[in-house]
């Protein structure tokens, strides 16, 4: 338990931790795989190269620090993490290492000012964060195991692979013992483990893009440039799609996240899905769920944005959804079209997704937005949406890799 005495530290930190937070974690991350290799398949190393992870995790100190007195406000962040944690099969006897890691780095990026009190303060104040963390996870262990069947890492098959579009290739994954599989939430991800070429054990999550209710996963995969087949970032992609085919074997643990769809109790609230580039993989999956369980009285709006013809993914998909369901208004727009594109027809308009559009998809009626994309996509989305007045409760979406939290 933290005293109230601790708390008070802890609050006078704040202002350092504004300051230094991403010297801080910089330098625990740098330590961490230092001291603990053990732990470094955890963690995905072109977050660490490009810092948005040491952002993320200087945020989330931060944010608990200033809410230490009521960390209980603090519940979607924490439900965001526990759930990547629980993706990725994180235990209770992690915690100590990144504890005895942040309250080194504490001391050494400190030095003088970081005083016994302050390290006492913050290992309390570590100790009952790692408990919350470690609360949540097992109860998304029991409810994995409950509903699917396992938690940690299962066996998969690759059943087919399908290209959706240039740069983007669906795996279709079935379990390797041939039990029947759970629907997921729609928008929900899996982890998918593989052992490279060279011996190297790598984890990474991408969204599920089949209809909920499947016999099969479906993972839709962006292949990095090649230039970046080497990069951390490129790295997974490339070695999906050069060298998993097939007949080859995987592991999955099962569907996490908290970005999942919410049907309206309204039977007339409009659904809005915008998804940008490879952003339409767990939007798709939505879309199956929301057509599937709406009557025709709710307009359902998918707007698309891609580049171009070539890289749009999913557009016979799209096409046959609309010619199924009347309910379903859709809207292609390519940012950068070629002639060819321009000669098939098969996008709508040009440009950016601006307000303009917004007016003629969704016009004054009600609706509740769900988006996925670049990070400067969601930003652009996200304040047209302010500028419409679409209240907070009616926004829902999702960074691709750290967390993050879009300026009202």
């Amino acid at each position: 338990m933290l005293t109230d005495q601790q708390k008070t530290i802890i609050k006078q930190t704040v202002p350092v931790l504004q300051a230094h937070g991403e010297a801080l974690t910089r330098h625990f991350y740098e330590r961490m795989f230092r001291v603990n290799p053990e732990v470094r398949d955890y963690f995905n190393p072109a977050h660490q190269r490009s810092g948005s992870q040491q952002r993320a995790l200087a945020g989330a100190i931060l944010a608990y620090a200033q809410h230490i007195d009521n960390p209980a406000v603090l519940g979607d962040a924490v439900e965001l993490i526990a759930q990547k944690h629980a993706s990725l099969n994180i235990q209770p006897e992690h915690y100590p290492i990144v504890g005895d890691n942040l309250l080194a780095s504490i001391r050494e990026v400190l030095g003088e000012a970081a005083t016994d009190d302050i390290i006492d303060a913050w290992a309390a104040a570590y100790a009952v964060l790692a408990d919350i963390f470690i609360v949540r996870e097992e109860q998304i262990y029991s409810t994995q195991d409950n509903v699917y069947g396992w938690h940690g890492f299962k066996s998969f098959v690759v059943d087919r692979r399908e290209k959706n579009s240039d740069n983007i290739t669906s795996f279709y994954l079935k379990p390797l013992d041939g039990q029947p599989l759970a629907a997921h939430a729609p928008g929900q991800y899996i982890t998918i483990r593989a052992t490279l070429a060279n011996g190297q054990a790598v984890m990474r999550n991408y969204s599920l893009s089949n209809p909920p209710g499947s016999d099969y996963y479906r993972i839709s995969v962006k292949r990095e440039p090649a230039a970046a087949a080497q990069a951390p970032n490129g790295i997974f992609s490339n070695y999906l799609h050069d060298r998993i085919d097939i007949g080859d074997r995987v592991e999955l643990s099962p569907p996490c996240g908290e970005f999942t769809l919410e049907m309206p109790d309204n039977d007339n609230k409009a659904l809005v899905f915008i998804a940008g580039g490879v952003g339409v993989t767990p939007l798709i999956s939505m879309l199956h769920a929301a057509l599937e369980n709406s009557d025709s009285a709710r307009p359902i709006i998918f707007i698309q944005g891609a580049l171009n013809g070539a890289v749009q993914a999913f557009s016979d998909e799209l096409k046959a959804l609309k010619t199924e369901h009347p309910n379903l208004s859709a809207h292609v727009r390519y940012n950068a079209p070629r002639e060819a594109d321009r000669a098939v027809g098969l996008h709508d308009s040009e440009g950016l997704i601006d307000a303009t559009l917004l007016d003629e998809m969704v016009g004054e009626q009600e609706a509740a937005y769900y988006f996925c994309g670049p990070t400067p996509m969601l930003e652009h989305i996200h304040n047209l949406l302010h500028e419409r007045g679409v209240p907070e409760r009616d926004v829902y979406y999702e960074f691709f890799g750290p967390g993050g939290k879009l300026a009202a």
